[in-house]
């Protein structure tokens, strides 16, 4: 894989033109890139770097890699104002995601990256939750340098947003009878509503009660809990959406989410409702798209983590595809 430009194998551009090849350029100095902890004060300026280029995974939104940041020990270093690297740690070991960037610019990053990695950190690359479209776009497949595997557990799925609004034809029957009944049984008893960062105390009310009856059988509950905590801290920023049905004026469902302009796509992160109220679960998810994301075109509702439950649940709305996830290895460097 030499550069176009300089035919030098070591230039960091690697077929990448537009920057200019290493001749021309100057390649940051690794050591002083600089990693810092995420917090939810950087949301509005970083949220504009996860539309930058085509990629649909849940893990591409800012509320999203935020939720999970203390469990995974995740960091960033925003690069000239063009894209963002990021730095995680699973059982001690160093992994990475794909850059933040544009998609002319992946190139770039990836290797700066994955410098970063082999001369500062000594290891090789490991990028989990590698989107299909920069695993295409960097033709990885196609180099012996790494090791490419499918997380089949993890993929998303993706639905035709119009559909969860309406919640119209066959395949929707069960969904909408089930919301109609909600609606009958509570009918003046129940409201969907908006929520701000002024109704934290509220949210945080509902899920302990929520997280506390939780099935057993739902994994990571404490670290997901943990992150909702760790948003609910701050001013709720704009880019993140929530909402709540409250049925006699108490809260009973919850749900956090964001969207992605590029792809006019709505990820939804985090669903919670009280199990023993028929429909209330399928009222909240068309109620959220509704009044939320009213112009998005697809919504995101995150893997099923290999969860037989979690799959059986989110196949019955019927997704209309998948967005692929991959293990991007580094095997020689």
């Amino acid at each position: 894989m030499r550069c176009t430009s300089c035919s030098k194998e070591s230039c960091y551009v690697r077929n990448n033109p537009q920057r200019g090849c290493s001749e021309e350029s100057t390649y940051p100095e690794l050591e002083t890139l600089q990693f810092q902890k995420l917090t939810m004060a950087e949301e509005e300026a970083l949220e504009p770097y996860f539309s930058m280029r085509p990629n649909q995974i849940c893990d591409s939104s800012f509320l999203d890699i935020f939720l999970w940041s203390r469990s995974n020990k995740l960091e960033y270093c925003l690069i000239e104002g063009k894209a963002i690297l990021w730095k995680m740690e699973m059982d001690g070991e160093p992994y990475t995601v794909m850059p933040s960037c544009r998609e002319e610019d992946l190139p770039y990053y990836f290797k700066l990256t994955q410098d970063y990695f082999n001369k500062v950190l000594k290891r090789p690359v490991k990028i989990f939750l590698a989107d299909v479209e920069a695993v295409e776009y960097l033709k990885l497949q196609e180099n012996p340098y790494y090791q490419i595997s499918k997380q089949d557990d993890l993929k998303d799925y993706l639905y035709d947003a119009e559909k969860l609004r309406t919640l119209s034809g066959r395949a929707y029957h069960k969904k909408k009878n089930l919301v109609n009944k909600f609606k009958k049984m509570y009918d003046g008893r129940w409201e969907y509503r908006s929520l701000t960062g002024e109704d934290a105390e509220e949210i945080r009310a509902f899920l302990e009660h929520w997280y506390a009856t939780a099935k057993s059988e739902e994994e990571g509950l404490d670290k997901e809990k943990d992150g909702i905590w760790e948003v609910l801290r701050y001013p709720v920023a704009p880019g993140i959406r929530m909402g709540s049905i409250f049925v006699d004026g108490k809260m009973e469902a919850f749900t956090m989410g964001n969207y992605n302009e590029l792809e006019e796509m709505a990820f939804i992160c985090v669903e919670k409702a009280n199990s023993q109220i028929p429909g209330l679960y399928q009222t909240i998810n068309q109620q959220f798209i509704v009044q939320e994301f009213p112009d998005s075109r697809i919504v995101n509702r995150e893997d099923d983590v290999g969860l037989e439950g979690l799959r059986k649940a989110k196949l019955s709305y019927n997704p209309i595809g998948y967005a692929e996830k991959y293990t991007v290895i580094q095997s020689l460097y």
